[in-house]
């Protein structure tokens, strides 16, 4: 029997959520891509000749089916990997279970994201390097205010559901961890998540941190500014 290899590469934002999501996702089923940094501002053609949208995460893997998008690309990698995980399915076996999964998807890398990291990442990053003439410049500061007044609900509502359950979405780790990890990984590298008030978040992020899947999340850096001290720490 012939067995057809594919190359996989994925184009990313180190410091996109999203895309921080899928290299946790790939990570976790062994999966190492090629990894093509792109700056979505500006707006690459053969960039936006995979995603029309001009938004990260893109996965390519067979040349003629680009799939963009962190759901797509994690249902994509369900179906064609999922069941060779046995135990350790992230998007799990039953359908209210998966149901579940797909719903903290959707709160994570959406309600968070446009509530918190969004913000965070465009105002004290992404601006750093943009062009004035496409939005950059100094951060707002309201916007950056806002930000780190939601991200209290979503690390309350974080611990409120650990209250009965071993992982976010039920009995087992799932992709609605690695979403919520990856979105409060950036934030932590900007300092502004206030562990010392959300106990039960914190130690459920440190379960996540310290996988092997985690530790190039790690070793990603923003030129010109370092992470906060306790970022690489996995006891921290």
């Amino acid at each position: 029997m012939d067995f057809v290899i594919f190359m996989t590469t994925l184009y990313h934002d180190a410091f996109c959520p999203q895309s921080r999501f899928v290299r946790l996702v790939l990570g976790e089923l062994g999966i190492t891509p090629t990894l093509v940094e792109e700056r979505v501002w500006e707006r690459r053609r053969d960039f936006l000749a995979l995603n029309p949208a001009g938004t990260t995460p893109v996965f390519l893997e067979q040349q003629d089916l680009p799939l963009s998008g962190a759901s797509v690309i994690a249902e994509y990698l369900d179906e064609t990997r999922g069941l060779g995980m046995g135990d350790r399915r992230l998007l799990l076996d039953q359908p209210a279970e998966r149901a579940e999964v797909r719903r903290l998807l959707d709160w994570f890398n959406g309600k968070m994201f446009d509530e918190v990291t969004g913000y965070l990442v465009h105002e004290k990053i992404s601006k750093r390097f943009m062009p004035a003439d496409q939005g950059g410049g100094a951060p707002d500061m309201a916007a950056i205010r806002a930000a780190r007044t939601n991200i209290r609900y979503h690390l309350s509502y974080i611990g409120y559901l650990l209250a009965d359950r071993n992982w976010l979405a039920g009995t087992k780790m799932s992709y609605a961890d690695l979403a919520a990890a990856a979105q409060i990984s950036v934030a932590d590298y900007l300092g502004d998540v206030p562990w010392s008030s959300h106990e039960t978040a914190k130690h459920w992020y440190q379960r996540i941190k310290s996988r092997p899947s985690f530790r190039p999340l790690l070793a990603d850096r923003v030129p010109g500014m370092d992470p906060t001290v306790h970022y690489v720490d996995l006891d921290f």
